[in-house]
């Protein structure tokens, strides 16, 4: 008999389960790639960090239940997608110091064309697996990487429930055209989203508090299909007395129906990701992370999907950033599991 008060094996899976993708309700697809990141690294060894701080996760949660008696299972990572972030990334290292600026260098070019073609490659494993697996009737979690990776299970879901939402928490819009050259940028994620994916009704963006004049006009005239909660407008709230369950209910409001969850973990404040590639004064505390994820539930909207990125593990093996991960995937999944009874 299964413990759930027990400790975990060094050997079990994720949440120290030991269920099969055949008795899960729930499947998580690591995507360990990181070709484009342009300032702090390691977020390719995200998931097997989240992997092995999630055993010490505890089980039962006051808020969302026993998530785990649903099943959950982590998939081992493809070995496609490790060989592409080899590749990529070793192509990518001398545009990013450049800073994008390829002068006419054709070798140069070509790196970056080689770069887009293993993002193109990472898009159709990520796209196929979470395909497969919500055909199956499973609840798909992503575990990045950066977060370029989750852009095909975005697709994926929005081909299941067209003219579902997107709740997207970050620091940055990711609004970036094509960022240094790269198409599939980790800057670039939610315009590819914007422009690639019809099917995405709304993109509600939580946490935004770095973003380029570009990306503010690009988001101001999507016509009302890209809604920012830009962080000051947020405080300003805050400051005059709203409360924050006030706040994330007004969020929550701009959202469709079937609800996509896309987190970025430097959406957070900085202390509890303080590894992250691109940290950034500000962001939600956990309990308020919760507590956005707690009002799309008490709306009666439906949690269909989600992904975590940015997860980057500290040096001389630092756990905290994969400890709250962990923990803050296990609330996703817990959530998502309330809003599809």
């Amino acid at each position: 008999m299964f413990d759930p008060s027990a400790a975990a094996t060094p050997d079990s899976g994720i949440f120290g389960l030991s269920t099969t993708v055949e008795d899960s309700r729930v499947v998580v697809v690591p995507v360990p790639f990181e070709a484009t990141t342009s300032y702090g690294g390691g977020t390719s060894k995200g998931p097997a960090a989240i992997l092995a701080a999630s055993r010490q996760v505890d089980l039962f949660d006051a808020s969302t239940g026993r998530p785990y008696e649903a099943g959950i299972c982590m998939l081992d990572p493809s070995v496609e997608i490790r060989r592409a972030n080899r590749k990529a990334r070793k192509a990518a290292r001398s545009i990013i110091k450049r800073g994008g600026a390829l002068d006419g260098d054709e070798r140069l070019q070509r790196k970056l064309e080689r770069v887009n073609r293993y993002g193109d490659l990472v898009n159709e494993i990520v796209r196929n697996a979470v395909t497969e697996h919500l055909r199956a009737g499973k609840l798909v979690a992503t575990l990045g990487g950066d977060h370029s990776t989750p852009f095909g299970a975005i697709q994926a879901h929005a081909e299941v429930w067209p003219g579902l939402g997107v709740l997207h928490i970050d620091a940055h819009a990711d609004l970036r055209v094509a960022y240094e050259g790269f198409t599939w940028s980790h800057a670039s994620i939610m315009y590819n989203v914007a422009t690639k994916v019809p099917e995405v009704g709304k993109l509600v963006q939580v946490g935004i508090r770095d973003l380029s004049e570009e990306e503010f006009a690009f988001a101001r005239e999507s016509g009302g299909r890209i809604v920012m909660h830009h962080e000051d407008e947020v405080n300003r709230a805050r400051f005059e007395g709203v409360p924050w369950v006030h706040i994330a209910r007004a969020i929550v409001g701009d959202l469709p129906r079937e609800v996509y969850i896309s987190i970025d973990i430097d959406g957070l404040d900085p202390s509890l990701c303080p590894h992250t590639g691109t940290p950034v004064p500000g962001g939600l505390s956990f309990a308020e992370a919760v507590a956005l994820l707690a009002a799309v539930v008490d709306s009666g909207r439906r949690i269909v999907g989600m992904d975590l990125c940015e997860v980057a593990p500290g040096p001389d093996g630092d756990e905290w950033d994969a400890n709250v991960a962990a923990r803050m995937l296990y609330k996703l999944i817990g959530y998502a599991l309330i809003s599809q009874e």
